[in-house]
Order: structure tokens, then C-alpha cells, then sequence
């Protein structure tokens, strides 16, 4: 029996439970590999309660090596950076005992090196003759900072932007030595290439959605007391925080005003405390972390995406389309998603056109119910992780042979 070849896996965040944006992303290259290549995973894990899937990580991989991201040393050696001039969040994740992990796992004969997030970059960028890199960047994460900027203020302002700067000329320069780099859309591609200095072209290949699991024929433990309204994610992620809050305040008293026994629920892990402080008033629910959101949905008329700073592609957007159900969606959130606006979901803006879209759906179901079935039947067609995951295999496999990835 031929033995089968070794590559290096590192991720910022253990990939496993696929419960976050990043993480099913991750999840899914994995489980790619580990399908094909004997894989060695070293990955930081944030969450201490995640450390009881080191078992079941350990069981996929060849070897699996969790390191726990002390997140008051990390900020302490990202205060380093600032004072030396480096990007925050590359220092925020250059830890010892990883730096030790890598090293050892990088003398073994690996046929390939793959990094998922920029900041997880720097533990190979010294080079192994002959032995490809690839960089899943997944977002332009400088560009998040950047946003970031326009909206904070005074000093915050300027450290997101210092961070934005530094951070997009240390992803041009990931680029630059990868044999192969990918972001998760088109759209999110086309950002690192066209910055000053790209030499080599970032590819791209979209999220997925397991259509056999997020599928509203599946047979579910429902919820004791739905929402008619869900908005999936980490609650804890600044992004989901802001637009949680602002249909709170901005769009919530317009459809409450329209729909006084309307109820909506906030459905994710580690909410912030300003979410917290929002469960039980005016029909709003704030769930904290739950083993499956699929039930949620299942029990909803409708989700929204009413995010006004993103990256990349929302699986929460994806998802509920899975499920058979109608999103309202910002501009922001509906990005990198090809879909078609008023036929597969919902595109609304502003404050008035959020509130006005979803009564819209609560007050006619045939509407609801013809999105919900068109957005199910054109993710099962087009969202396949199979169909998404051809790009990376057919680049690795370029990388592999040594000829260039097209």
C-alpha cells in the first residue's frame, strides 16, 4: 500500500466545532486534506471549552497540535508591535510554543505547506526548497480595519488605520511568496490585486453550504418558543455586535410599531454585553451559545443580515437560504454572493427599507415562502462545497506537480 503524502496545516483558530464564519471555512479545507493527505494541524484555540475536540481532531489528522491563545499575552506582544512598527495582528498571533510546533512538524518530509489567515503566515515564510506554499487569506483583513477607521474615533481611528496599512502591505507581500494564495470571492480577490506591488494573482474560491444538513426537510428538535426573525453568529464578533444593535434600535421599533407582537432573536455564542442587556425587551431574545442554530432558523419566518461592516461571504446568509428561508440582507452582507436580488433574497439598505422588507415577508407569505424556496434551490445548485473546494484541489495539485496554478 502506497503511503500517503504529509502537509502542514495552520490555522489561527482551532477549525473544529464549524460554528463560526472562519472556522466552517477552515472545517471544510481540512476535511479536504485529511481526505487526502496525511495532515499535521497546529492551530491556536481561543475558546478553552474547545479544547474537548482535540480527540476528534487528533482522529482526522495525523497529528493535531492545540495551542491555547492567551489572549492578555497576545495583546501585550501586539502592544510590542505598535511600539516597533509591525502589524498588530501578526504579532498578536506570534506565540513560542507555536513557533516550536511548526518547526518541528516542517523537518518532516511534507509534500506541501498550507496556512489559512494572514496572520498564520509568518510560521513559514522562510522556504523548504521545493516544497509549495499555499495562504488561504479568506478576507482582506486589513480592509476590515480600514472600515473600522471611518467609524471610530479619536485614537481608536488612528490605530485601526496604522493597522490597515500595515496589515495590507504584510498580505501583499504573503502573496508575493505563496505558490498559491486564494481570497473567498471574486470581489475580495480583486482587492489584493490591485494593490501597489502585487506580482502574483490571488484566487478565490466561495464558501459552501452543506445542503444535506441546513435543509428544511430535516428532521429537527424544534425550538420550545421561536422567533418570527433571526440573525445568526458570533455575537461576540464586532461586525455582528454593531448590526445586531442597530436593527435593535433603527429597525426594530418601525416593524414593532407595524407588528406589535413581532419577535426577534439574536442567535450566537459569547454575546456582548450590550446584546445581553437587550434579552427580554420588546420581543427580542438573545440566546447565547447553542449547539445547533438550525432549529432557530427552522422556526423563523425570516433572517436578516442587517451588518454594515463585512468581509467576504456570510455563511449566516447562506445558510438561512438553505434552509428554505427569505433573508433581508444589506448591501454589505449580500456581498460576494451571487444571487438574484427580489427572486432568491431581500436587498435593503436603510433603517426604513430593512423595516419595510421584513413586513413585507411577515405580512405575505406566498412572498416568503416563493424567496424561501427559490434561495434553497439556488444554493443547492451553486453553494456545494464540492463544487467550491475544485478551485484550491485544482491549484494544489499545480503546485504539487510543478507546473504554475492556473
Amino acid at each position: 500500500m502506497t503511503a500517503r503524502r504529509e502537509v502542514l496545516f495552520l490555522a489561527h483558530r482551532i477549525p473544529y466545532p464549524p460554528d463560526k464564519g472562519d472556522k466552517i471555512r477552515s472545517w471544510r479545507l481540512l476535511k479536504f486534506l485529511a481526505e487526502r493527505f496525511d495532515v499535521h494541524l497546529c492551530c491556536f484555540v481561543d475558546d478553552p471549552d474547545d479544547f474537548r475536540h482535540a480527540q476528534f481532531l487528533e482522529d482526522q489528522c495525523a497529528s493535531a497540535t492545540l495551542i491555547p491563545l492567551h489572549s492578555r499575552w497576545a495583546q501585550i506582544r501586539s502592544a510590542r508591535a505598535f511600539l516597533g512598527g509591525g502589524a498588530l495582528s501578526l504579532d498578536y498571533y506570534n506565540d513560542r510554543a507555536m513557533t516550536k510546533a511548526v518547526r518541528s512538524i516542517r523537518r518532516r518530509p511534507l509534500a506541501a505547506e498550507i496556512v489559512f489567515s494572514s496572520t498564520m503566515a509568518q510560521y513559514i515564510e522562510k522556504p523548504v526548497p521545493g516544497r509549495p506554499r499555499l495562504v488561504d487569506f479568506c478576507d482582506a483583513d486589513s480592509e476590515k480595519f480600514i472600515a473600522y477607521a471611518g467609524s471610530a474615533q479619536f485614537p481608536m481611528n488612528a490605530v485601526y488605520a496604522r493597522e490597515g496599512r500595515r496589515l495590507a502591505k504584510t498580505e501583499t507581500a504573503i502573496a508575493n511568496w505563496a505558490d498559491a494564495s486564494f481570497a473567498i470571492t471574486g470581489q475580495e480577490a480583486e482587492i489584493f490585486n490591485r494593490r501597489v506591488g502585487a506580482e502574483k494573482p490571488v484566487g478565490w474560491w466561495s464558501n459552501g453550504v452543506d445542503t444535506d444538513d441546513f435543509n428544511p426537510d430535516a428532521e429537527l428538535k424544534p425550538v420550545s418558543e421561536p422567533a418570527e426573525i433571526v440573525f445568526t453568529g458570533a455575537m461576540d464578533y464586532r461586525a455582528n455586535v454593531e448590526a445586531a444593535l442597530f436593527f435593535v434600535r433603527e429597525v426594530w421599533p418601525l416593524v414593532r410599531e407595524a407588528a406589535p407582537d413581532a419577535s426577534f432573536a439574536i442567535v450566537g455564542a459569547r454575546p456582548a454585553a450590550s446584546l445581553k442587556a437587550l434579552h427580554g425587551r420588546d420581543g427580542v431574545r438573545v440566546t447565547g451559545r447553542i449547539d445547533d442554530i438550525r432549529p432557530w432558523i427552522a422556526g423563523a419566518r425570516l433572517a436578516v443580515a442587517p451588518l454594515r461592516v463585512a468581509r467576504g461571504l456570510q455563511n449566516k446568509v447562506l445558510e438561512a437560504m438553505a434552509m428554505g428561508r427569505p433573508v433581508v440582507a444589506t448591501p454589505t452582507a449580500a456581498t460576494g454572493i451571487v444571487a438574484a436580488p427580489g427572486e432568491h433574497l431581500l436587498i435593503a439598505e436603510t433603517a426604513q427599507e430593512q423595516a419595510a422588507a421584513t413586513l413585507g415577508l411577515l405580512r405575505d407569505q406566498s412572498q416568503a415562502d416563493r424567496i424561501g424556496a427559490a434561495a434553497r434551490a439556488h444554493v443547492a445548485a451553486t453553494y456545494r462545497w464540492d463544487v467550491q473546494l475544485s478551485r484550491f484541489s485544482d491549484a494544489l495539485e499545480a503546485s504539487l506537480s510543478g507546473s504554475s496554478p492556473s
